[in-house]
């Protein structure tokens, strides 16, 4: 059945509005009319089971037929602060992260990213193509909710927000002896999980002395160096594993 992401504003009782650019999609894409249902979620993991009732140019007018609880989401919340990388990257890895349950993504700037973004105008303008990125590939995985693409972070403002975290660590390629097994399996009852992946250039010497001496820490992954847009995945599919709903 075809899902769709609405604002809690859309929703009453009885009914929903869509009025995005999902009502083409819905009318002359999909070709659905009066009667067919869709799923529509409210983006804070509850699902509503909704029948058209009402197809206008504008909007769609829904009748909810029952409401649930998502049954896509993990039991912990993860955190992927990614350095920003060249190219298309950044949209691949908000893809797949998405898809395997993601909660948020956080851009950082560290100092050996390629691309530099430098004034607020085109950070937004980012973050607003990457969070519509996050929302069609939420739709395609069945997520019960929108994974939120946060705002530009300095390497100082990771650290500050690490300490929001029952876990948070660091894949790093010169690691020789803490695993991501080791780390994921050092507490019980973990609800909130973090970690920082570099650039295609790796971390800077002096990156790895600030996170060190703010107690994070790093870990490896094992023989093989990964590119900076399959380690974030790749860690992220673990701690699922590991920790939270994929068995």
């Amino acid at each position: 059945m075809p899902k769709f992401f609405v604002t809690q504003d859309k929703i009453s009782d009885n009914q929903i509005i869509i009025d995005s650019e999902d009502v083409t999609h819905i009318s002359r894409v999909l070709r659905l009319e009066k009667g067919d249902n869709v799923t529509v979620c409210d983006g804070q993991g509850t699902d509503y089971d909704a029948q058209i009732d009402t197809i206008e140019p504008k909007k769609i007018l829904l009748n909810i037929v029952s409401r649930q609880k998502s049954e896509t989401e993990p039991n912990i919340k993860v955190t992927l602060f990614q350095a920003l990388p060249k190219a298309s990257k950044m949209e691949y890895i908000i893809q797949k992260t998405t898809e395997l349950g993601i909660s948020e993504i956080v851009p950082v700037k560290l100092s050996r990213c390629v691309v530099k973004i430098d004034n607020k105008k085109d950070e937004k303008k980012k973050i607003d193509r990457w969070q519509k990125i996050a929302e069609s590939a939420a739709k395609q995985s069945g997520r019960g909710i929108v994974p939120i693409v946060s705002e530009f972070m300095t390497i100082n403002e990771v650290i500050e927000k690490s300490k929001e975290f029952d876990l948070f660590f660091v894949p790093y390629e010169c690691e020789e002896q803490k695993t991501l097994k080791e780390i994921l399996t050092s507490k019980s009852d973990v609800k909130s999980v973090g970690f920082v992946i570099g650039p295609e250039g790796g971390f800077d010497l002096s990156e790895t002395e600030k996170l060190h001496s703010s107690g994070i820490d790093t870990v490896t992954l094992g023989k093989r160096i990964l590119r900076t847009e399959t380690a974030g995945e790749a860690v992220l599919a673990m701690t699922m594993y590991e920790i939270g709903d994929i068995n």
